[in-house]
């Protein structure tokens, strides 16, 4: 600590441009922190996913429905120990911007293949026993303002009722919650029979089936069997491992993880030369005041660790403040691409900081070897 000051003063000899580099180092590990802090939270949503659950769509695509006759047809495959459905709602509140992530079930039935999902005995009673009753999550509880017993006018970018009413009039009766924090609780479940009996087309069908199998490795021949029984019907199906779909539906959008990488190796090798010159004017600017350390005693290695020093100094205080600003901008991030308000994963911090380290030595080599070939005499002789 001794010499800190003596690193300090180096690297604060021209504020403005030390200033400069450090906003431009901060920015880039922003921009990393929140880039692979999407793909590392795109990564921890799909393993929270069970590996004992498929899910099931119609082979055509997802917006395209499937028979609520194919229930029963499901249950019998062997090796499937129970089957849910749902149907997707697209609901929204008071103005379409506002959208609601919604759909309709059987409560019962989901709540068997997701034990993981808590709701408290008394509401899910009232659940059943309230035909417009609707559970709503945590999160969405919370952005929303909502509580138990609040009526709430919802409508549906997609369904319209018999009756010609554009509402579908819902009682919150209950909030449902996760173990673990990192799941998003943001969604509304209204009852299958309640939206089936009242909406003005597609009855009797749902947008996909959950089912849950014992043995995860033998996900990939119950799949295949499934989708067999529907072969070259009018609905034919897609049966896939919970995580396999999940990461299905990401890879449609394209491949995330080459993008996020190309843009950060890109913005990365643009900022070395940027600290790479930073360095060297600053070590050019004091080749006599180094020279005059080492006419003191100071060794070619203790200079070189100044040098060092101010490199790590000026990268790994710009990547904490980069990392932080990402860790409060991330969660947001999640919550609009409907992850819940997930906290930037560690790991990220520990790759922002390694990287940090790297960008600094490797900004520092160049002005390392000047400092090397100083020659005490010509150094101060200006020459």
């Amino acid at each position: 600590m001794k010499y800190f000051p003596l690193v300090w003063a180096g690297l604060w000899r021209k504020r403005a441009r030390t200033i400069l580099t450090l906003l431009s180092v901060t920015i880039a590990f922003l921009l990393f922190g929140v880039m692979h802090g999407v793909t590392a939270g795109i990564d921890a949503a799909v393993n929270l996913m069970s590996d004992t659950r498929l899910r099931i769509q119609s082979r055509v695509n997802i917006t395209e429905p499937l028979p609520l006759a194919y229930l029963q047809r499901i249950e019998t495959v062997p090796g499937v120990k129970g089957v849910a459905f749902y149907n997707f709602f697209g609901g929204y509140y008071r103005d379409p911007k506002n959208s609601i992530d919604s759909g309709a079930l059987d409560i019962q039935r989901l709540k068997a293949l997701f034990p993981e999902v808590v709701v408290p005995k008394d509401q899910l009673d009232a659940m059943e026993h309230t035909p417009n009753g609707a559970l709503i999550g945590r999160d969405l509880a919370a952005k929303q303002g909502w509580k138990i017993g609040d009526v709430i006018p919802l409508r549906s970018t997609v369904w319209t009722r018999k009756d010609g009413a554009s509402e579908w009039t819902l009682k919150i009766v209950g909030i449902y919650s996760f173990p673990t924090e990192k799941a998003p609780t943001n969604e509304l479940w209204l009852n299958y029979s309640y939206f089936d009996e009242a909406r003005a087309f597609g009855n009797g069908t749902v947008t996909l089936y959950f089912a849950r199998i014992n043995d995860a490795s033998n996900a990939a021949q119950i799949c295949e069997a499934i989708d067999r029984q529907f072969a070259n019907s009018a609905f034919e199906t897609q049966s896939q491992n919970e995580k396999d779909w999940i990461r299905a539906q990401i890879n449609q959008i394209g491949d995330i993880a080459f993008f996020v990488n190309a843009i950060i190796g890109a913005v990365f090798f643009t900022l070395l030369f940027l600290t790479g010159n930073t360095m060297m004017q600053s070590v050019r600017e004091r080749i006599p005041e180094l020279a005059v350390l080492k006419t003191y005693g100071y060794s070619n290695a203790k200079v070189t660790a100044f040098v060092i020093a101010e490199a790590l100094l000026l990268c790994g205080a710009a990547a904490a403040i980069g990392l932080w600003l990402a860790a409060l901008v991330a969660p947001q991030i999640f919550s609009r691409l409907g992850a819940g308000e997930l906290p930037l994963p560690t790991n990220v911090f520990v790759l922002g900081f390694v990287l940090a380290a790297a960008v600094a030595a490797i900004s520092a080599l160049p002005p390392i070897w000047r400092v090397q070939r100083v020659n005490v005499v010509d150094a101060l002789a200006a020459r």
